[in-house]
Protein backbone atom coordinates (compact mmCIF):
# COMPACT_ATOMS: atom_id res chain seq x y z
CA UNK A 1 0.00 0.00 0.00
CA UNK A 2 1.13 3.70 -0.86
CA UNK A 3 -0.13 6.27 0.21
CA UNK A 4 1.17 10.08 -0.76
CA UNK A 5 1.82 12.80 1.76
CA UNK A 6 1.50 16.18 -0.68
CA UNK A 7 3.17 19.29 0.25
CA UNK A 8 3.44 22.98 -1.41
CA UNK A 9 6.84 21.90 -2.41
CA UNK A 10 7.41 18.66 -2.70
CA UNK A 11 5.35 15.14 -2.28
CA UNK A 12 6.76 12.34 -0.16
CA UNK A 13 5.77 8.99 -1.41
CA UNK A 14 5.33 6.05 1.53
CA UNK A 15 4.68 2.74 1.31
CA UNK A 16 3.96 0.11 3.54
CA UNK A 17 6.07 -2.55 3.18
CA UNK A 18 8.76 -3.46 0.32
CA UNK A 19 6.07 -5.36 -1.59
CA UNK A 20 4.01 -2.54 -2.53
CA UNK A 21 6.89 -0.38 -3.83
CA UNK A 22 7.01 0.03 -7.70
CA UNK A 23 8.13 1.62 -10.29
CA UNK A 24 10.73 3.85 -9.21
CA UNK A 25 13.85 4.49 -11.51
CA UNK A 26 17.52 4.05 -9.79
CA UNK A 27 16.38 4.35 -6.55
CA UNK A 28 18.81 5.66 -4.23
CA UNK A 29 18.79 4.33 -0.67
CA UNK A 30 19.35 5.04 3.14
CA UNK A 31 18.65 2.97 6.05
CA UNK A 32 17.63 3.62 9.63
CA UNK A 33 15.68 5.31 12.38
CA UNK A 34 16.47 8.48 11.63
CA UNK A 35 14.80 9.34 15.45
CA UNK A 36 14.61 13.55 15.45
CA UNK A 37 15.63 14.12 11.86
CA UNK A 38 17.78 16.19 12.79
CA UNK A 39 20.81 18.51 11.11
CA UNK A 40 23.18 15.46 10.72
CA UNK A 41 20.07 13.44 9.45
CA UNK A 42 19.23 16.00 6.86
CA UNK A 43 23.31 15.92 5.80
CA UNK A 44 22.04 12.34 4.62
CA UNK A 45 19.16 13.17 2.96
CA UNK A 46 20.95 15.64 0.79
CA UNK A 47 23.33 13.41 -0.44
CA UNK A 48 21.15 11.07 -1.29
CA UNK A 49 19.04 13.65 -3.29
CA UNK A 50 22.04 14.75 -4.79
CA UNK A 51 23.33 11.32 -6.14
CA UNK A 52 19.88 10.55 -7.30
CA UNK A 53 20.33 14.08 -8.95
CA UNK A 54 23.24 13.02 -10.62
CA UNK A 55 22.09 9.69 -11.78
CA UNK A 56 18.27 10.60 -12.76
CA UNK A 57 17.27 8.19 -10.02
CA UNK A 58 14.83 9.41 -6.89
CA UNK A 59 15.43 9.19 -3.27
CA UNK A 60 14.55 6.19 -0.82
CA UNK A 61 14.69 6.10 2.82
CA UNK A 62 13.99 2.35 4.42
CA UNK A 63 12.77 2.38 7.99
CA UNK A 64 11.24 -0.21 10.42
CA UNK A 65 7.90 -0.27 12.41
CA UNK A 66 7.59 -0.50 14.89
CA UNK A 67 11.15 0.39 16.25
CA UNK A 68 13.22 -2.81 16.51
CA UNK A 69 13.84 -2.84 20.51
CA UNK A 70 10.03 -2.88 20.67
CA UNK A 71 9.81 -6.18 19.20
CA UNK A 72 13.12 -7.54 20.18
CA UNK A 73 13.10 -6.55 24.21
CA UNK A 74 9.40 -6.10 24.03
CA UNK A 75 9.36 -5.91 28.45
CA UNK A 76 12.49 -3.80 28.43
CA UNK A 77 13.01 -1.92 25.69
CA UNK A 78 12.94 1.60 27.40
CA UNK A 79 12.38 3.75 24.59
CA UNK A 80 11.63 7.70 24.12
CA UNK A 81 11.43 8.84 20.57
CA UNK A 82 12.30 12.51 20.08
CA UNK A 83 9.50 12.28 17.14
CA UNK A 84 6.04 10.55 17.02
CA UNK A 85 5.48 8.78 13.35
CA UNK A 86 3.75 12.36 12.17
CA UNK A 87 6.02 14.75 13.25
CA UNK A 88 8.69 11.95 11.37
CA UNK A 89 7.09 12.33 8.23
CA UNK A 90 6.48 16.29 8.61
CA UNK A 91 10.49 16.50 9.38
CA UNK A 92 11.34 13.95 5.99
CA UNK A 93 9.27 15.72 4.07
CA UNK A 94 10.96 18.97 4.51
CA UNK A 95 14.30 17.55 4.11
CA UNK A 96 12.89 16.82 0.31
CA UNK A 97 12.72 12.90 1.00
CA UNK A 98 11.30 11.33 -2.11
CA UNK A 99 10.15 7.98 -1.12
CA UNK A 100 10.16 6.36 2.77
CA UNK A 101 9.66 2.63 2.93
CA UNK A 102 8.38 1.64 6.29
CA UNK A 103 9.12 -2.20 6.90
CA UNK A 104 7.30 -3.81 9.19
CA UNK A 105 9.18 -5.52 11.82
CA UNK A 106 8.29 -8.86 13.50
CA UNK A 107 10.50 -11.77 15.50
CA UNK A 108 9.83 -13.58 12.40
CA UNK A 109 11.60 -10.97 10.31
CA UNK A 110 14.31 -10.33 13.24
CA UNK A 111 15.85 -13.84 12.57
CA UNK A 112 16.45 -13.08 8.36
CA UNK A 113 19.93 -14.27 7.99
CA UNK A 114 22.20 -10.93 6.59
CA UNK A 115 22.00 -12.35 2.60
CA UNK A 116 18.07 -13.10 2.97
CA UNK A 117 17.71 -9.30 4.45
CA UNK A 118 19.84 -7.62 1.17
CA UNK A 119 18.52 -10.42 -1.27
CA UNK A 120 14.38 -10.64 -0.52
CA UNK A 121 14.09 -6.98 1.08
CA UNK A 122 16.40 -4.96 -1.25
CA UNK A 123 17.50 -6.73 -4.25
CA UNK A 124 13.89 -8.48 -4.78
CA UNK A 125 12.19 -4.90 -2.90
CA UNK A 126 13.80 -2.03 -3.77
CA UNK A 127 16.47 -2.51 -6.09
CA UNK A 128 18.64 0.03 -5.48
CA UNK A 129 21.00 1.52 -7.77
CA UNK A 130 23.12 2.57 -4.99
CA UNK A 131 22.89 2.47 -1.16
CA UNK A 132 24.44 5.01 1.39
CA UNK A 133 25.35 3.72 4.69
CA UNK A 134 27.76 4.03 7.79
CA UNK A 135 30.81 2.21 7.98
CA UNK A 136 28.96 0.60 11.54
CA UNK A 137 25.98 -0.30 9.68
CA UNK A 138 24.93 -3.72 10.48
CA UNK A 139 22.16 -5.73 9.57
CA UNK A 140 20.70 -9.62 9.43
CA UNK A 141 19.74 -11.59 12.16
CA UNK A 142 21.89 -10.58 15.25
CA UNK A 143 23.37 -7.33 13.20
CA UNK A 144 25.69 -10.26 11.78
CA UNK A 145 25.42 -8.03 8.31
CA UNK A 146 28.96 -5.58 8.17
CA UNK A 147 29.85 -3.09 5.84
CA UNK A 148 32.34 -5.38 4.12
CA UNK A 149 29.14 -8.10 3.77
CA UNK A 150 26.95 -5.05 1.83
CA UNK A 151 30.02 -4.36 -0.19
CA UNK A 152 30.33 -7.67 -1.07
CA UNK A 153 26.56 -8.31 -1.77
CA UNK A 154 26.19 -5.12 -3.89
CA UNK A 155 28.95 -6.79 -6.39
CA UNK A 156 26.63 -9.90 -6.34
CA UNK A 157 23.62 -8.02 -6.74
CA UNK A 158 24.67 -5.41 -8.86
CA UNK A 159 24.25 -2.26 -6.69
CA UNK A 160 26.60 0.36 -5.61
CA UNK A 161 27.35 1.04 -2.16
CA UNK A 162 28.88 4.23 -0.27
CA UNK A 163 30.10 5.04 3.08
CA UNK A 164 29.25 7.76 5.12
CA UNK A 165 32.58 9.60 5.85
CA UNK A 166 33.40 8.23 9.87
CA UNK A 167 33.23 11.58 11.01
CA UNK A 168 29.91 12.91 10.00
CA UNK A 169 28.94 9.32 11.48
CA UNK A 170 30.08 10.57 14.72
CA UNK A 171 28.60 14.20 14.21
CA UNK A 172 25.29 12.57 13.84
CA UNK A 173 25.56 10.09 17.27
CA UNK A 174 26.59 12.66 19.24
CA UNK A 175 23.95 15.47 17.98
CA UNK A 176 21.40 12.52 18.56
CA UNK A 177 22.97 12.28 22.23
CA UNK A 178 23.10 15.54 22.99
CA UNK A 179 19.70 16.49 21.57
CA UNK A 180 18.25 13.54 23.85
CA UNK A 181 20.30 14.65 26.61
CA UNK A 182 19.03 18.53 25.86
CA UNK A 183 15.56 17.73 26.14
CA UNK A 184 15.32 15.42 29.48
CA UNK A 185 17.11 17.98 31.02
CA UNK A 186 14.64 20.88 29.65
CA UNK A 187 17.88 22.76 27.78
CA UNK A 188 15.28 23.42 24.52
CA UNK A 189 17.16 26.23 22.99
CA UNK A 190 19.95 23.41 23.01
CA UNK A 191 18.10 20.98 21.89
CA UNK A 192 16.39 22.92 19.10
CA UNK A 193 20.07 23.97 17.62
CA UNK A 194 20.94 20.59 16.51
CA UNK A 195 17.35 19.65 15.56
CA UNK A 196 17.23 22.92 13.04
CA UNK A 197 13.49 23.19 14.61
CA UNK A 198 11.47 23.86 17.08
CA UNK A 199 10.85 20.59 19.83
CA UNK A 200 7.03 19.77 19.50
CA UNK A 201 4.45 18.38 21.10
CA UNK A 202 1.26 17.15 20.13
CA UNK A 203 -1.87 16.33 22.07
CA UNK A 204 -5.49 16.70 22.56
CA UNK A 205 -6.68 19.30 25.14
CA UNK A 206 -8.73 17.55 28.30
CA UNK A 207 -9.94 18.74 31.25
CA UNK A 208 -7.94 20.33 33.85
CA UNK A 209 -9.44 21.04 37.67
CA UNK A 210 -9.76 24.79 36.85
CA UNK A 211 -6.96 26.08 39.47
CA UNK A 212 -5.55 28.31 36.55
CA UNK A 213 -8.32 30.15 35.86
CA UNK A 214 -8.70 31.18 39.67
CA UNK A 215 -5.31 32.18 39.57
CA UNK A 216 -6.07 34.48 36.33
CA UNK A 217 -3.87 32.33 34.09
CA UNK A 218 -6.60 29.76 32.18
CA UNK A 219 -4.48 26.45 30.46
CA UNK A 220 -5.05 24.30 28.24
CA UNK A 221 -4.16 21.04 29.64
CA UNK A 222 -2.52 18.75 27.13
CA UNK A 223 -2.79 15.02 26.83
CA UNK A 224 0.39 13.88 24.67
CA UNK A 225 -0.93 11.87 21.66
CA UNK A 226 2.11 9.45 21.89
CA UNK A 227 2.94 8.01 25.27
CA UNK A 228 6.77 6.88 23.67
CA UNK A 229 7.44 10.72 23.22
CA UNK A 230 10.33 12.15 24.88
CA UNK A 231 9.02 14.58 27.40
CA UNK A 232 11.26 17.71 28.01
CA UNK A 233 12.47 18.50 31.86
CA UNK A 234 10.01 19.86 34.56
CA UNK A 235 9.92 23.44 34.16
CA UNK A 236 8.21 26.33 32.14
CA UNK A 237 8.69 27.33 28.45
CA UNK A 238 8.22 30.03 26.06
CA UNK A 239 5.55 28.33 23.21
CA UNK A 240 3.76 28.76 20.06
CA UNK A 241 1.06 26.74 19.78
CA UNK A 242 -0.63 26.18 16.75
CA UNK A 243 -4.92 25.31 17.62
CA UNK A 244 -7.50 24.60 14.95
CA UNK A 245 -5.03 26.72 12.22
CA UNK A 246 -4.44 29.91 14.57
CA UNK A 247 -0.74 30.24 15.60
CA UNK A 248 -0.71 31.86 19.37
CA UNK A 249 2.39 32.85 22.14
CA UNK A 250 2.36 31.17 25.31
CA UNK A 251 3.80 29.58 27.97
CA UNK A 252 4.22 26.12 29.13
CA UNK A 253 4.53 24.02 32.64
CA UNK A 254 6.41 20.64 32.95
CA UNK A 255 5.50 19.25 35.94
CA UNK A 256 3.75 18.24 39.15
CA UNK A 257 2.72 21.72 40.45
CA UNK A 258 4.33 21.37 43.99
CA UNK A 259 2.56 24.18 44.92
CA UNK A 260 -0.84 23.14 44.46
CA UNK A 261 -0.24 18.85 45.44
CA UNK A 262 3.09 17.60 46.43
CA UNK A 263 2.64 14.67 44.94
CA UNK A 264 0.40 15.01 42.23
CA UNK A 265 0.81 13.78 38.63
CA UNK A 266 3.21 15.30 36.30
CA UNK A 267 0.75 17.84 34.18
CA UNK A 268 1.48 19.69 30.93
CA UNK A 269 -0.39 22.97 30.65
CA UNK A 270 -0.81 25.74 28.48
CA UNK A 271 -1.10 29.18 28.91
CA UNK A 272 -2.25 31.09 25.33
CA UNK A 273 -1.97 34.97 25.61
CA UNK A 274 -4.62 36.72 24.38
CA UNK A 275 -7.05 33.31 23.90
CA UNK A 276 -10.16 32.51 25.94
CA UNK A 277 -12.21 29.93 23.45
CA UNK A 278 -13.31 26.76 25.05
CA UNK A 279 -10.77 24.07 23.15
CA UNK A 280 -11.47 20.82 25.12
CA UNK A 281 -11.36 17.92 23.03
CA UNK A 282 -9.33 19.81 20.14
CA UNK A 283 -5.75 18.90 18.86
CA UNK A 284 -3.08 21.20 19.88
CA UNK A 285 0.58 21.47 18.93
CA UNK A 286 3.26 22.85 21.13
CA UNK A 287 6.66 24.40 20.05
CA UNK A 288 8.79 24.59 22.73
CA UNK A 289 10.94 27.81 21.95
CA UNK A 290 13.01 28.77 25.55
CA UNK A 291 13.63 27.81 28.80
CA UNK A 292 12.12 30.19 31.57
CA UNK A 293 12.79 28.74 34.53
CA UNK A 294 13.08 25.65 36.93
CA UNK A 295 9.75 24.19 38.27
CA UNK A 296 9.50 25.74 42.16
CA UNK A 297 7.32 25.39 45.15
CA UNK A 298 5.81 28.92 46.22
CA UNK A 299 4.27 29.39 49.87
CA UNK A 300 1.45 30.67 48.69
CA UNK A 301 -0.92 30.96 45.75
CA UNK A 302 -0.08 34.88 45.79
CA UNK A 303 3.45 34.09 45.40
CA UNK A 304 2.47 31.96 42.61
CA UNK A 305 0.50 34.34 40.81
CA UNK A 306 3.49 37.35 40.94
CA UNK A 307 5.44 34.64 39.07
CA UNK A 308 3.60 33.88 36.85
CA UNK A 309 3.27 37.15 35.93
CA UNK A 310 6.79 37.61 35.63
CA UNK A 311 6.71 34.49 33.59
CA UNK A 312 4.50 36.03 30.90
CA UNK A 313 6.76 38.95 30.31
CA UNK A 314 9.79 36.87 29.97
CA UNK A 315 7.50 34.50 27.40
CA UNK A 316 6.95 37.73 25.46
CA UNK A 317 10.54 38.75 25.31
CA UNK A 318 11.85 35.65 24.19
CA UNK A 319 9.21 35.03 21.74
CA UNK A 320 9.63 38.74 20.18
Amino acid sequence: MCRIKQESHFTLKIYHGVQSFKNVNKPVLTTGTFDGVHIGHRSIIKRINSIAKEVGGESVMLTFSPHPRMVIFPDDHGLKLLNTSDEKLEQLEAAGLQHLVIQPFTKAFSKKSALEYVRELLVEGIQPYKMVVGYDHRFGKNREGSFQNLIEYGEMFDFLVEEIPAQMLEEINVSSTKIRNAVSSGDISTANHYLGYNYPLHGIVIEGDGIGNKLGFATANVQVSDTLKLLPGNGVYAIRAEVNGKWLKGMLNIGHRPTVNEEGELRIEAHLFDFEQNIYGEKITLHLMERIRNEERFHSFDDLKAQLRKDQAAALKALA
